[in-house]
């Protein structure tokens, strides 16, 4: 578990027979905000690999940008390479709000903190197309958070829907390693992201 303006941990797997995974992330703290990513490469293996390396550089390094921008940005990056899916979210700290789109199938869920909540959770919709490829109309949707909420992407390679039956109440490590467990698959790569805000959000200066 690593600690920033959010806690986060990360649990992934390759393909079985694989070396190298094709789905990637990026957590990067910027003046005011967290930038939260899931790139999932096509195919698996070293050359899906390389291709999220690129999508993974191109995001850290322009991470204080419009989530929008940020996509066409990997999108440019990723042209003439076999593409990938990719969700984003930027967590304003002092707004405490959350700007979040997808383009592909990574699933994305946030859970309330609130118990009285209804609904308990909400997910991402995303957008059909490649990132690299056919890159559709984006446009980001942005919700209200709160301390305690928590994040979660996973990618294909994990069974669809299981992030939300899950209690997400532990450290997120933990969580990210359950879900792993729970829903690899093994047809694919899988990663799976969780990203709780910290008791602290909207302090930050």
């Amino acid at each position: 578990m690593r600690t920033t303006p959010i806690e986060w941990g990360v649990a992934s797997r390759a393909l079985p027979g694989e070396s190298a995974s094709g789905d990637a992330c990026v957590v990067q703290e910027c003046d005011g905000s967290v930038l939260v990513a899931v790139i999932d490469a096509l195919g698996h293996g070293v050359p899906a690999a390389a291709t999220a390396l690129i999508a993974s550089e191109t995001l850290r390094r322009h991470a204080g940008e419009p989530i929008q921008l940020l996509i066409k940005r990997c999108h440019d990056a990723l042209v003439g390479t076999r593409g990938a899916v990719v969700s984003v979210a930027s967590i304003d700290l002092r707004e405490r709000t959350m700007a979040w789109l997808g383009v592909g199938d990574i699933e994305g869920v946030l859970a309330f903190a609130d118990p009285s909540a209804v609904p308990t959770h909400t997910l991402l919709t995303t957008l059909g197309g490649i990132v690299g490829g056919h890159l559709p109309l984006i446009r980001p949707w942005v919700i209200p958070v709160a301390p305690g909420d928590t994040l979660v992407f996973t990618t294909d390679g994990i069974r669809s829907g299981i992030a939300a039956t899950v209690t997400l109440s532990g450290a997120p490590q933990t969580l990210a390693d359950q879900i792993l467990a729970r829903g690899f698959k093994g047809t694919d790569d899988a990663l799976v992201l969780v990203a709780q805000m910290r008791r602290t959000i909207g302090d930050a200066q």
